[in-house]
């Protein structure tokens, strides 16, 4: 089903020409229903007039989004800021179209978004790339942050400190290290106190990557940091 919602005849009809060897469609005119039928239908498609909303557009659509997560939208508008547009898709619109858009790109938007990919404007696609550089940088840069800090533990309070992220208890690591709950909680004092944390919450947060592609078996003949095995 792909539901649309405008109040302009207009565009609804320019919707159904685009789509017209789909049978199930379903219109909506008025803005207080359109939460309603999200939830009693949950459409996979979504077409909608960025006049539609009222106010505060990107939180609707967030909104709209949490009440319906597998429904992609599509907005139609005469034309945003490359800003908000934008915004919108960071909020989590899959496509956007301006309202001069031919009937046929119409369907043609639509099929792309149901192949999970998104309808953007060139314009639109540099800044995306340029977003996503920056942040494998960012990324890139608290991995070696992290591991900066790691490598301040001893080899013991590294095996712990993976343990935690893995979100095992104090008494299911002293029982595979084969130590007492008391060597845990001493051993987690001065891994708190060494990479200047407060709890196993935050510790679990920050070796939380590390942890989770951890397959290997300590060996203490080794004097590396090796990984340790589900």
């Amino acid at each position: 089903m792909i539901i649309f919602a405008s109040s302009s005849e207009d565009k609804l009809t320019h919707w159904k020409q685009g789509l017209s060897d789909i049978s199930t469609l379903y219109c909506l005119t008025n803005p207080d229903t359109l939460r309603n039928e999200l939830i009693r239908r949950t459409p996979p498609i979504l077409l909608l007039d960025y006049d539609f909303l009222v106010i505060d557009n990107s939180q609707t659509i967030e909104n709209m989004l949490k009440l319906s997560p597998r429904t992609r939208i599509i907005l139609f508008s005469p034309g945003i800021s490359d800003e908000n547009e934008w915004k919108l898709f960071k909020a989590g619109v899959k496509g956007f179209c301006l309202d001069t858009i031919s009937s046929e790109q119409i369907k043609r938007a639509v099929e792309a978004v149901c192949r999970g990919e998104l309808w953007i404007r060139r314009q639109l696609v540099q800044r995306m790339q340029d977003e996503l550089a920056t942040a494998m940088q960012e990324k890139k840069h608290i991995e070696r942050a992290v591991n900066n800090l790691l490598e301040n533990l001893t080899k013991r309070e590294y095996e712990i400190a993976i343990l935690v992220g893995r979100g095992e208890s104090n008494k299911q690591i002293a029982k595979r290290l084969d130590i007492t709950e008391r060597t845990v909680k001493a051993h987690l004092t001065e891994i708190f106190r060494k990479l200047a944390i407060s709890d196993r919450i935050k510790l679990a947060l920050l070796v939380k990557d590390t942890a989770a592609t951890t397959n290997q078996v300590f060996d203490n003949n080794n004097s590396d940091y090796p990984t340790i095995s589900a």
